[in-house]
């Protein structure tokens, strides 16, 4: 699994990393990024659930 974030969307919410730290985090202009090649199994969940609460749907996750 892999989340891409589209940067020209995001709005720096920061919802994502808060539900999901061990894949988004937030650069130095406050937009969110994707920290890993590969989303591990164990943050999967999470990372959905970060999809799902982006308020301008920034986020896609490809299985």
């Amino acid at each position: 699994m892999k989340a891409r974030v589209n940067d020209e969307t995001c709005i720096g919410c920061g919802l994502c990393a808060e539900a999901c730290p061990a894949v988004f985090e937030m650069n130095d202009d406050a937009i969110a990024v994707v920290k890993l090649n590969s989303v591990p199994a164990d943050a999967r969940h999470d990372c959905r659930k970060a999809a799902e609460s982006c308020p301008v749907d920034a986020i896609e996750i490809m299985d």
